[in-house]
């Protein structure tokens, strides 16, 4: 498993972050993105969706448990787990099979680690001290999230957005 670590001082540095990721993901690929509430996990989606060169506008799932966006090259699939009971439901929703002909992203995944793929590049965001701070872990597990987590790397000049 590789990790590697960002740090963010603006909603901005964090979307930007994201969209060099949308440029290298690949279909099937699955992201795991953790932080609590308020940290940025939409805003970390909306660039991740630019960087895939989606046109559509991405919204919180809150309220629905996966929102679809098809609007380019690649569906991303956008799914909220904070309102989930357990795994079983996750399991009902065949997240690979989701997954396979675009990009899959969890929001609090936490609520259904059983459920959860083997292969996936996980995300954390943590609030840092200042308004705008916040701290990106990433961890990648299984090839293709282990490409992915290399090419985010290869762009970032630094270690940071």
């Amino acid at each position: 498993m590789q990790h590697c670590e960002f740090d963010s001082h603006s909603p901005k540095n964090t979307a930007e972050l994201a969209e060099r990721l949308g440029r290298a993901v690949e279909r099937g690929a699955i992201l795991l993105l953790e932080g609590e509430l308020g940290a940025g996990k939409t805003t970390f989606v909306q660039g991740l969706a630019r960087g895939m060169g989606l046109t559509d506008y991405v919204r919180s799932p809150s309220f629905v448990l996966v929102h679809e966006y098809r609007n380019g090259p690649l569906p991303l699939f956008h799914a909220d787990f904070f309102r989930l009971s357990g795994a079983e439901e996750a399991l009902d929703l065949g997240l690979e099979d989701v997954a396979a002909p675009g990009v899959l992203v969890i929001e609090w995944p936490e609520r259904a680690e059983e459920a959860l793929p083997e292969e996936a590049l996980r995300v954390r965001i943590v609030v840092g001290t200042a308004m705008d701070d916040r701290h990106l872990t990433f961890s990648a597990k299984g090839e293709r999230a282990e490409r992915e987590l290399d090419a985010l790397r290869s762009t970032a000049a630094g270690g940071q957005p």
